[in-house]
């Protein structure tokens, strides 16, 4: 019987973290931001940003100059009281958040806020855009 015998490329192999960790589909790029979709209506946007793992209480929602701002905090302090050791942990704590520009008529009490099973669901109203009246205006000329 004719053995191979591969080398070992460190000492720390970890036959998961192998697999895993060269898999693009287990890939973790991406993973500290808020995935979101952003569907537009007649009359408003729906905004759905999954953050799983965050509770309601974690989320705060606010406007400040014209940007609508998220943020979600959550953090890693429930102990994991069983022995073992983790071979893969994708789950992120920590704090996130994302700026959306919507405009500067739109004010807190306009949009709609809901989170259920993880996912944050938002209501934007369509504002017309205030167009810029074009007027010429000249510059004297003195003598």
């Amino acid at each position: 019987m004719n053995m191979m015998m591969v080398p070992r490329r460190r000492n720390d192999f970890d036959l998961w973290d192998d697999i895993f960790g060269r898999d693009p589909f287990f890939s973790d790029d991406g993973n500290k931001v808020m995935r979101t979709d952003i569907k537009e209506k007649e009359n408003e946007y729906i905004m759905t940003i999954d953050l799983p793992g965050y509770e309601k209480k974690d989320i705060k929602i606010h406007i400040e100059d014209g940007y609508l701002n998220i943020n979600a905090k959550t953090d890693s302090t429930v102990e994991d009281k069983e022995e073992g050791k983790f071979v893969r942990k994708e789950r992120y704590y920590g704090e996130c958040s994302r700026s959306f520009y919507v405009g500067e008529d739109i004010t807190e009490t306009d949009i709609r806020a809901s989170f259920r099973n993880g996912t944050l669901r938002l209501e934007i109203p369509k504002r017309e855009e205030k167009k810029a009246i074009a007027e010429k205006k000249y510059i004297e000329i003195e003598d």
